[in-house]
């Protein structure tokens, strides 16, 4: 005999064998609709990072085209006023330093990365304090 919010059923006639199957259902009810949410969540979050992630691997070819152009400019710059070995030695102890600071910032920004799943952690939390609320 299951009840729906909202409704004030005496509960006091009811067994305790009744009130905690039934309290055993809801709870199942409830942890696997929050699994559903986050499933979709997921689902739609990485539908998204894929084609975002296409496009960043096709700007990363493009831009590392350019840096290859650049490199063998710079590298013909300053060979004129330098050995081609120095030239090419300067130039490659500029981009791995420039490599080196983008790690960093890399790094720093995914470690402060937000939750995979916001909208779940959200209605965990409401959950959480619903259920605190019936003690």
């Amino acid at each position: 005999m299951a009840t729906t919010p909202g409704s004030s059923p005496d509960l006091r006639d009811r067994s305790i064998g009744e009130l905690l199957k039934e309290l055993s259902t809801e709870t199942s009810t409830l942890v696997r609709k929050e699994m559903e949410l986050a499933r979709a969540e997921l689902s739609e979050q990485g539908k998204r990072a894929g084609k975002g992630a296409g496009m960043l691997g096709g700007a990363g070819v493009a831009g590392l085209l350019t840096l290859m152009s650049l490199t063998a400019l710079l590298i013909l710059l300053l060979d004129k006023a330098m050995d081609t070995a120095l030239a090419a030695l300067i130039v490659t102890v500029l981009w791995g330093a420039i490599a080196g600071v983008l790690a960093l910032q890399g790094r720093n920004k995914l470690q402060e990365a937000t939750p995979p799943a916001p909208q779940t952690v959200e209605t965990v939390k409401e959950d959480v304090r619903w259920a605190k609320t019936l003690k």
